[in-house]
């Protein structure tokens, strides 16, 4: 069974970077789109950004263009969110998903396979 497995969260002051990882454990990872997403204490789950099966398409949340960066090697089945520019309301747990499809979308309810998600906490 596919498992998606995130790291690189952590403590961060306002300004700075993080770059989050997102790793597959099968090599069908090619055939499928990932989607990056968040949720803050309180809120609902947010599409922050998603990238399509193969790096070439690529979709933003408005609260999040120009700072974050969202790219993949399919050689190393992972997924990367580089995160700059932090601000406080970034702060957040961060999933990343499988979409059971190649093309990118930023809705959570399109997403079939979650990972257990990583900490990001923007200090102001």
């Amino acid at each position: 069974q596919l498992q998606l497995v995130e790291s690189g969260g952590g403590l961060v002051q306002s300004g700075g970077s993080l770059t989050l990882s997102c790793a597959a454990s099968r090599l069908t990872w090619g055939y499928y789109a990932i989607g990056w997403f968040r949720q803050a204490p309180g809120k609902q789950r947010e599409g922050v950004s998603c990238i399509n099966n193969v790096g070439r398409s690529t979709n933003y949340a408005d609260s999040v263009k120009g700072r974050f960066t969202i790219s993949r090697d399919n050689a190393k089945n992972t997924v990367y969110l580089q995160m700059n520019s932090l601000k406080a309301e970034d702060t957040a747990v961060y999933y990343c998903a499988r979409r059971s499809s190649s093309t990118c979308s930023r809705n959570p309810n399109e997403y079939d396979v979650w990972g257990q998600g990583t900490q990001v906490t923007v200090s102001s």
